[in-house]
């Protein structure tokens, strides 16, 4: 078995496609829009591709992302174990639930908690909510955007270029953003998307505004993609009840951490 740097994208596809909805990050960031910022490595032997990383590098701090079906992690560990050295300073990671004991001798690890992958397993849910009064967000919106995330999400991951996917939208009240909802990951071309960015305003919450206004975003992806994901974490329960509403289920489980390289 050897590790290599892969820059084909359709070698890349072919792998990922084997479980569409664990990799839909990877697969969504195959995308012209995301590629110029992702670095790919993979696990190889005689038969071909066993396990595959993924590192990203389009916000503040790179994101590694290596995750798998639990039959081929033993590969995974094997992929992980050649890459360490290799890694940056500091990083985010996105692993299969152990692999993160792997980076322990060389780095610290601060855990982010538990994470669900979740998918839209049920497409017909979301088209019989009434969306009705949930509207579309540009970039002329951007100083409303960031201040609804500084009360109701901070420090979530947000790309303000994202905007130009035309997939984030909101609900509002007297004019006031209450409840926003968009896309980390999204490709017409690979027809794939990630849900992200979802949040409703402390003042409004637990009024059914996060479950219309995602069903709007899902409603407005069906019509371009085929498959649609999203992560969350494990005790966001009332996050977890709202997209288990709208016809996600949840499919795998993995941990996130902050990763910062030793003082020896």
């Amino acid at each position: 078995m050897k590790a290599v740097c892969l820059h084909d994208k359709s070698t890349i596809e072919t792998f990922l496609r084997g479980n569409v909805f664990l990799n839909i990050y990877g697969l969504g960031d195959l995308d012209d829009f995301f590629w110029p910022d992702t670095t790919w490595h993979a696990l190889t032997d005689e038969t071909g591709i066993q396990a595959i990383a993924l590192i990203y590098a389009g916000g503040k701090l790179p994101c590694l992302h290596i995750h798998t079906e639990d039959d081929k992690i033993v590969y995974a560990e094997k992929l992980l174990h050649y890459l360490v050295p290799t890694l940056p300073e500091s990083f985010h990671a996105h692993l299969n639930l152990g692999l993160e004991n792997i980076l322990t001798e060389r780095y610290t690890l601060r855990p982010r908690g538990k994470h669900y992958k979740m998918a839209l397993v049920n497409k017909s849910l979301p088209l019989n909510i009434d969306t009705s009064q949930v509207t579309g967000l540009s970039k002329s919106h951007l100083s409303e955007i960031l201040n609804i995330f500084e009360k109701a999400y901070p420090g979530n991951f947000f790309e303000p270029r994202m905007l130009d996917t035309k997939q984030y939208f909101c609900i509002r009240q007297q004019g006031e953003l209450i409840s926003i909802a968009g896309v980390h990951v999204y490709s017409s071309k690979y027809r794939v998307a990630a849900l992200g960015n979802v949040t409703t305003h402390p003042n409004y919450r637990c009024k059914g505004f996060g479950t219309t206004v995602t069903a709007k975003v899902c409603q407005s992806l069906l019509t371009e993609t085929d498959h649609i994901g999203l992560n969350v974490k494990a005790d966001n329960i009332s996050a977890i009840k709202c997209y288990e509403k709208l016809g996600f289920d949840i499919i795998d489980s993995y941990g996130e951490y902050n990763v910062e390289l030793k003082s020896f």
